[in-house]
């Protein structure tokens, strides 16, 4: 892909991320001119709204993937795991417009494919807690993944005051009781 071509697909993405995290129903129209590009352009990357919300989607999940290995590289793991939490957090308003967006059969196959590396990802920040001892051997990525849906229900207004305290309620209880 030429780099005026990478640039455009980018600042589509990252305007598409702005705008569906919003209140509304997603459309190109505002994508593209959010973008600074014309619709033409966004139409040469993406043909459809599905298509552009599976590429965000995919996009935050290589993200969430990747952190989870620089957080490791970077904090001890339960550090680690609670800075990744935060990020997911983060990523649920995204994911919230990605379902509203999206119709049911074509959630059903863009988040298929991501739970995988979601998983992974995952694991990996678990193992290294359980190896270090500071949280519960018995906890695997599903089980994570299950506790932390109530960020999809939580509602925009009281998304500041309830999910810092959620969250350290879930993770008070992958802690070790060692």
């Amino acid at each position: 892909m030429r780099s005026d071509a990478s640039r455009n697909r980018a600042a589509i993405l990252e305007a598409a991320r702005v705008l569906i995290a919003g209140p509304g129903e997603l459309k190109l129209s505002a994508v593209a001119k959010q973008a600074g590009v014309g619709q033409g352009t966004l139409y040469r990357h993406f043909t459809t709204r599905d298509e552009l919300v599976a590429a965000l989607y995919a996009e935050e999940i290589d993200e969430l993937v990747a952190e989870a290995r620089r957080l490791l590289e970077q904090h001890e793991p339960l550090a680690a795991l609670e800075r990744w939490l935060a990020r997911l957090a983060a990523y649920a308003q995204v994911k919230r417009g990605v379902i509203d967006a999206v119709d049911a059969s074509a959630w059903a196959e863009i988040s298929a494919e991501t739970h995988t590396k979601l998983g992974q990802a995952l694991g990996a920040l678990l193992t290294a807690g359980a190896a270090a001892g500071v949280l519960r051997e018995d906890v695997d990525p599903r089980d994570v993944i299950l506790l932390s849906w109530f960020l999809a229900h939580v509602k925009p207004e009281e998304w500041d005051d309830r999910v810092p305290r959620l969250l350290e309620v879930l993770l008070a209880g992958l802690r070790s009781a060692r």
